[in-house]
């Protein structure tokens, strides 16, 4: 249902009541408005505004004698129609950028302090998804003799993401076969998406008469584990605490279902994900994700890149979160995440 015919009065009451009770999470009554914000209206004028924004779907009383609170409908319009960015202080924007400046080589350690920064700038969730290493073009497989038995496979991606893992080989391999095999390997898979590596890989090593055949065969046998990266490590969240302090999850069984979700990284990947395909912040409120177990809660993510691939920041937290001030925060961190994984 479209809103963007409310008056004057409603968008003003609307915008009031929200921000409100996003300071408050007390539900808010006539008076409250009246008393509090100089309208020039009297409160039964305000009363019957709200009953109207309720009638429209915009407002809920949690009790009959209780004031209003927004619904999810009453959220989407405040951001969709009403939201005005709250822009970073210059320290705030120095904190972050010193936070996640450190290593730029180590995507994951970035990302993992990209949302430790962001559960402790917000009060919320922090959370970052990696990019999807299945959807990379490998740049380069490197191997590296680290014992004599022992060889250190490597496989990088465009943009500076890498996999390795350390194999043991039967018998001692000498630095010409590395070599060879080594080029090999590069020949017949750089260039190529993972995902299309993994799928062909039986066919394009069906007669190979280069390279050592045993590490062939090693790279072949560990082609899952080197190729693919499954969604609970594409995951790192900080901050659990910060949403359970909050007053929405005194109850338990609330709390629990959140735990549950939470401790579950492939759905919650998954949710992240699909709303965060678009460019720039993408604000998902509680209904909006399909999900029962997050139906209290709304996202605020958006996307940031390395080389070709893109992946998500944010932050979650209740429906009743200062939005204006979490999208600068999310937006600013993405740029600049972007802007230090180029380099």
């Amino acid at each position: 249902m479209a809103f963007e015919n409310l008056n004057e009065r409603e968008r003003r009451i609307l915008e009031l009541l929200i921000a409100h009770y996003i300071q408050t999470a007390d539900p808010v009554g006539s008076r409250v408005i009246a008393n509090r914000y100089n309208l020039g209206l009297s409160p039964a004028t305000i009363r019957n505004t709200l009953q109207d924004l309720e009638e429209l779907g915009l407002l809920e009383q949690p009790h009959t004698s209780a004031g209003r609170v927004p619904t999810d409908s009453g959220y989407r319009v405040y951001v969709d129609q009403m939201l005005r960015p709250e822009p970073l202080s210059k320290g705030e924007k120095e904190k972050i950028k010193r936070e996640i400046s450190a290593d730029p080589v180590a995507v994951e350690r970035i990302l993992d302090q990209t949302s430790r920064l962001l559960a402790n700038l917000t009060r919320q969730l922090g959370l970052s998804v990696a990019p999807s290493f299945e959807r990379g073009v490998l740049t380069r497989i490197e191997l590296v003799p680290v014992a004599e038995r022992k060889i250190l496979m490597i496989v990088a991606v465009k943009g500076g993401l890498a996999r390795s893992i350390l194999l043991e080989v039967d018998v001692k391999i000498d630095s010409v076969a590395l070599e060879e095999t080594r080029r090999v390997l590069n020949e017949r898979l750089s260039g190529r998406s993972l995902g299309e590596i993994r799928a062909t890989l039986g066919e394009r090593f069906k007669e190979v008469s280069e390279g050592d055949a045993r590490l062939i065969k090693l790279f072949l046998d560990h082609s899952e584990t080197l190729l693919h990266t499954s969604a609970p490590e594409q995951i790192h969240l900080e901050g659990a605490a910060n949403i359970l302090r909050q007053p929405e999850f005194r109850d338990q069984e609330k709390v629990s279902a959140l735990i549950d979700f939470l401790e579950e990284k492939k759905s919650l990947v998954e949710v992240v994900s699909a709303k965060g395909i678009k460019e720039g912040i993408v604000i998902t409120i509680g209904k909006e994700t399909d999900r029962d177990e997050t139906r209290n809660l709304s996202m605020v993510t958006s996307t940031y890149q390395v080389g070709d691939l893109k992946g998500t920041i944010g932050v979650i937290g209740p429906t009743r979160m200062p939005y204006s001030k979490l999208v600068s925060i999310v937006d600013y961190t993405a740029k600049l995440l972007t802007e230090i994984l180029s380099e």
